[in-house]
């Protein structure tokens, strides 16, 4: 498997630098003793860290992508044409404002209905993952070169390891079940949560990702990471999209087994 680096297309190298941008404004507020910490109407938390991200990536792309649209979990969606800029300006939010280090920016291009670029950036781990269709999955961290990501080999649901994010999430699916059927078909299971799970897969640590009460601002960065790590992505009837609340993210060798499981017998 090579190691050369795939030239960026200029979506991507454009993803990239609002990456950067995003760092520069979310970095110096984790863990700052003045965070404005507020509950939005679905109960879950929103910090100024969160609104200043996004508001400045999508000043950036009115400025430099004007026909694009847009579509961020904080400021809504703005559609124009075939292409869509999706953002979660901090995935994780619950552990920003705790301090604990899992979060990133989610950046995605969605062409057509389908993420076809894809950057996660994690400035508190000092890593950062991104991919395009066609030209490979890769990750970066503080230090070291990039390297090409390969999701693992594993074949067998008894050497599987895996991360059903939340308990919580599968119980109120109605899916309490299938997640415990699925606990003890597997070798090790974690909730390792947020993006971190499936940046786990596409680096082949991980075999199994899946959730529930998910948006499209999400997934949509993640899909081409775990595609072109050599992974499948689905909802958790099988349907290749972000758009359906819900995610299985596996090797690609388990998915069918995996969804034999957990799929609704209508489905």
């Amino acid at each position: 498997m090579t190691q050369q680096l795939h030239a960026p297309s200029a979506d991507l190298a454009f993803a990239l630098e609002l990456a950067d941008l995003a760092d520069t404004i979310s970095f110096p507020r984790f863990r700052s003793a003045d965070l404005t910490v507020e509950t939005k109407p679905d109960r879950t938390f929103v910090t100024d860290a969160d609104q200043a991200v996004e508001a400045a990536i999508r000043a950036r792309i009115g400025t430099e992508r004007p026909a694009d649209g847009f579509f961020g979990e904080e400021s809504g969606r703005e559609d124009r044409g075939s292409r869509r800029w999706i953002v979660d300006p901090i995935d994780g939010t619950a552990n920003f404002l705790r301090g604990v280090p899992n979060w990133a920016t989610l950046i995605a291009l969605e062409v057509d209905g389908t993420p076809s670029v894809g950057v996660v950036s994690a400035p508190a781990f000092g890593a950062r993952w991104w991919a395009e269709t066609g030209g490979g999955s890769w990750g970066l961290r503080a230090g070291e070169q990039p390297r090409r990501l390969r999701v693992s080999a594993v074949r067998e649901l008894e050497h599987a390891s895996l991360s059903f994010q939340s308990i919580e999430q599968w119980d109120l699916a109605g899916y309490l079940d299938p997640l415990i059927a699925l606990s003890r078909a597997v070798w090790r299971d974690r909730a390792y949560g947020d993006m971190w799970s499936y940046m786990l897969l596409a680096e082949g640590l991980l075999d199994i990702v899946a959730e529930f009460d998910v948006k499209a601002y999400d997934l949509a960065a993640l899909v081409p990471i775990v595609r072109e790590a050599g992974g499948s992505f689905t909802d958790i009837d099988g349907s290749e999209s972000a758009w359906n609340g819900s995610s299985l993210a596996t090797n690609g060798a388990l998915h069918e087994a995996v969804l034999s499981m957990v799929r609704r017998p209508s489905a």
